[in-house]
């Protein structure tokens, strides 16, 4: 007679699954450098507040990633009141919604491993922009973000102490709230 082994069931906590992430923890704990990512982003402009992002490959785990069938692109503009056509989303939009995207993800595979279960997450996001700063007008206002405020509505096993902790753990939000060196090298051509 014949047994079959069985393979242990992988536990799926939050749309997370967290026997592979578990796995993941452990491979980088035993190989620190398969942590290390680069994402990329390119950008080609159209006119005026016009243009388009482009995000294909990424390096990963040791090496180049280029598994995405095709690339992801995002057409930005700006509103009329900005002089633009309203073709897509304005740049400070955009980073609010990378901000959302990441709080919300990090909050589910956070929550995930330490096996607290959401059944429902939304939230809200929006930041204060004083237009004098991009246009030079004062140059003590800040030409980004002045503030921005996050409103999370989660129900589940987290309280809202617990959900605070969490989604501060998103890499966006630790790039905005503590700021990022960006070195800017220049072509003409």
């Amino acid at each position: 007679m014949t047994t079959m082994a069985t393979m242990p069931k992988e536990k799926i906590t939050n749309g997370v699954n967290v026997t592979k992430l578990a796995e993941t923890i452990r491979a980088v704990r035993q190989q620190p450098e398969l942590a290390d990512f680069k994402f990329r982003a390119r950008n080609k402009w159209f006119t005026g507040g016009q243009n388009q992002a482009e995000i294909s490959d990424y390096y990963g785990t040791c090496q180049e990633m280029q598994s995405r069938e095709k690339p992801f692109t995002m057409d930005l503009d700006e509103p009329p009141v900005l002089l633009g056509e309203d073709k897509g989303p304005n740049p400070v939009e955009v980073l609010l919604a990378a901000l959302s995207g990441c709080m919300t993800t990090t909050l589910a595979y956070h929550a995930a491993s330490r096996g607290l279960n959401l059944q429902k997450v939304e939230s809200e996001y929006e930041g204060d922009i004083d237009l004098n700063g991009f246009l030079d007008i004062d140059p003590n206002v800040r030409k980004g973000y002045q503030e921005i405020r996050v409103k999370f509505r989660v129900k589940g096993d987290a309280d809202a102490e617990k959900v605070r902790e969490l989604v501060q753990k998103s890499p966006v939000f630790d790039s905005i709230s503590k700021g990022v060196p960006i070195k800017i090298m220049v072509e003409t051509v």
